[in-house]
């Protein structure tokens, strides 16, 4: 199945894209993809309920905009420097250990919505990632049992303001947390779907110019290992969103670097997942 939601912010409804792109509103099945839905077995759940009465189910007008894909997590946990490629770049050493840091779930938005350029930043950055999100409690969990704490996986750009990031005091989601800066979506695709992570292809554009393009098999660290690794320090809820890392090609890695600007067009995919567009629009002039 693909998840999607859909509506104006705050007033997002449940749906499903089928297989030939179109969505269809599943708000009939009563819940959210919320935490509790992962939960309570919902994806299972809401499969059987769809077999059902999903010929009854009211196609969705196309030009209707797309919400995250899931509710507000507990947590968007991110995992930094983990594309060989791209800590070159950074200027930082390939790490021993997953790097992580924290985005704030209020970053959390639609693929398609602006985004928005903090007040005062001059160096907004593209990140894109694969995101994986966690289908049930996860604490101490193995690799190897790691698949079976997965729910699915989506399309994140993990937007970093650079400065906030780096000259700010050396706290990473300060960077990484304002908002419009977690784009999620278009879909969840659950594990059927993606029968391997590490076997995917993930490119972003500025302006139409193809700025990072690789594959997920590049990571130094693949997701089931991310996954277990995460669960060692603290408990992974259902719906929690661990973002994987980006290859190179991100702004700070240019001589000179190069950021977003007001009315820049920021396009990103990954195979399987779909393709996100956001439109750079200065914070003031979104109030």
């Amino acid at each position: 199945m693909k998840l999607c939601r859909f509506g104006p912010i705050d007033q997002e409804k449940p749906g499903l894209f089928l297989a030939d792109g179109s969505i269809v509103d599943v708000s009939a099945f009563g819940e959210d993809y919320t935490e509790s839905f992962f939960k309570t077995d919902g994806l299972n759940r809401l499969s059987l309920w769809f077999a059902q009465h999903g010929e009854a189910c009211a196609l969705v007008p196309s030009t209707v905009r797309l919400g995250p894909c899931i509710a507000r997590p507990s947590k968007i946990v991110c995992i930094g420097l983990n594309y060989a490629k791209h800590a070159a770049e950074s200027g930082m050493a390939v790490p021993s250990e997953p790097v992580l840091f924290f985005k704030a779930t209020s970053a959390l938005c639609g693929p398609n919505d602006p985004v928005l350029l903090p007040r005062n930043s001059q160096k907004t950055d593209w990140e894109v990632e694969l995101a994986v999100v966690i289908g049930k409690k996860a604490t101490y969990v193995s690799v190897d049992e790691a698949p079976n704490f997965i729910a699915g996986y989506a399309l994140h750009n993990d937007y970093s303001e650079r400065e906030f990031q780096l000259e700010r005091g050396g706290q990473w989601v300060k960077g990484k947390s304002h908002d419009s800066f977690a784009p999620l979506g278009p879909f969840l695709a659950t594990t059927d779907e993606i029968p391997d992570p590490q076997a995917l292809s993930l490119w972003l554009d500025v302006n139409g110019e193809r700025l990072q393009d690789s594959d997920t098999d590049d990571m130094v660290f693949p997701v089931m290992e991310l996954v277990s690794y995460v669960s060692q320090f603290m408990t992974l809820l259902p719906g929690d969103v661990i973002s994987t890392g980006t290859p190179f090609g991100v702004g700070l890695g240019f001589s000179p670097p190069r950021y977003l600007r007001p009315g820049d067009v920021v396009t990103l995919g990954i195979t399987g997942l779909g393709e996100q567009r956001q439109v750079a629009v200065a914070y003031d002039s979104n109030e």
